[in-house]
């Protein structure tokens, strides 16, 4: 009988010790929606993901939050890339995942033998979407480093992360992408890169846009070759595929933010706050069976 209470009481000290920790640092995710004057009131609207407990010393003015801008892919909403922004989110990052296309914007028309395929007018739309959002988020929250911002971006978002990164080096912390398919890599050496590059027969990235393995190693780009599909890539894919590129992701930011004066947390996301499987360890490969494929995406 007393050790039944015993274990009864042993059980509630740990749930109650869970139920604390995840309210005392949950990520709280926000959409805010901001209108561009210079654009006709363009609707950008940007989905925050920030842990709450850095926000509040941000806001404090105790800590300065670096900034991650996640970048979809198109035909995808801004909010369908939670498994990342939750990263970096839980290592003390403010991430901002703006809405880059909106259904009122005419199609895109591709045209072969034209620069990215004809995408350039999409790709150059991204980028004043995420000029505005930075300048927005400035007002909304101050204490967060808008300077040298890392970039992220899936698909076309990809290629607008890697657009971006090309037009504007000196804004530009580390990128990350996710079969990125038109944009060749930025290969100077300015900051880390790290790519995610999918197995699928359909997505197959324009000659010269990856680097090979010698240009890598000189200018820092760190190439994952996955067994994953190209629309596995997001929160609609599988959980083997979102746990490898956390996975992956997290050890990056470890190594890639030693040197950074901001600090952000060296942590993983626990299971209790997200609602796929937390990251696998380091030593699973990330290039396994590939998955059914989601409902295809036009690139």
């Amino acid at each position: 009988m007393k050790r039944g209470i015993l274990v009864l009481l042993s059980l509630s000290v740990l749930v109650a010790v869970a139920y604390f920790t995840a309210s005392k640092w949950a990520i709280r995710h926000e959409t805010i929606a901001f209108h561009d004057p210079d654009r006709d009131n363009r609707l950008v609207a940007v989905n925050v993901a920030v842990r709450r407990d850095k926000e509040m010393q941000a806001n404090a003015g105790l800590i300065k939050l670096p900034v991650a801008i996640l970048n979809h892919g198109n035909t995808v909403k801004h909010t369908e890339y939670s498994f990342l922004a939750n990263v970096f989110a839980w290592r003390g990052y403010l991430a901002v995942s703006p809405q880059h296309d909106l259904p009122t914007d005419p199609p895109m028309v591709t045209k072969v033998g034209e620069i990215y395929v004809g995408r350039l007018p999409q790709i150059q739309r991204g980028v004043a979407n995420i000029h505005f959002a930075i300048h927005k988020m400035k007002k909304v929250q101050p204490n967060a480093d808008y300077e040298k911002v890392t970039m992220v971006g899936h698909s076309m978002g990809g290629d607008i992360t890697m657009y971006f990164a090309k037009q504007y080096p000196d804004e530009i912390k580390k990128v990350v992408t996710l079969d990125n398919l038109r944009v060749p890599f930025l290969t100077e050496g300015k900051f880390k890169i790290l790519s995610f590059r999918s197995k699928d027969t359909q997505f197959k990235p324009d000659p010269g846009v990856v680097p090979d393995d010698e240009q890598c190693e000189q200018a820092g780009i760190t190439v994952v070759n996955t067994g994953f599909q190209h629309n596995d890539m997001r929160d609609t894919g599988p959980d083997a595929a979102k746990s490898s590129i956390r996975s992956m992701l997290d050890k990056f930011l470890d190594e890639s933010d030693k040197s950074s004066t901001l600090k952000p947390v060296p942590t993983k996301i626990p299971d209790v706050l997200t609602s796929s499987p937390g990251p696998v360890p380091l030593s699973v490969p990330l290039a396994s069976n590939p998955a059914p494929k989601n409902k295809p995406v036009t690139n």
